[in-house]
């Protein structure tokens, strides 16, 4: 089973919304993965264990894995495309 890591600032609320979002458009798209909130502090220890990275702030950085944009799953706007790219990241 592949691991999704969703970070925002805390790790409660927002990445909690998301998380849970995907999670069930990731199952209705039959989809085996994981999904996990996390604080923005904690994103670094996940990179080796992760198949994709849903990022709810902005990224200043590189990473090794598919960053996907988190904010098309709170608003709707773009969200087919970012789930697409997430599905992708998980065969």
């Amino acid at each position: 089973m592949k691991k999704i890591i969703v970070a925002c600032g805390s790790g409660v609320a927002t990445s909690q919304t998301v998380a849970s979002k995907v999670n069930r458009l990731l199952k209705e798209n039959k989809v085996d993965a994981q999904v996990e909130a996390v604080d923005l502090k904690s994103v670094d220890r996940y990179m080796d264990s992760s198949a994709a990275y849903i990022a709810i702030t902005k990224i200043d950085k590189e990473y090794p894995i598919p960053v996907i944009n988190g904010i098309a799953f709170l608003t709707g706007v773009g969200q087919d495309a970012e789930l697409q790219k997430l599905i992708d990241a998980c065969k």
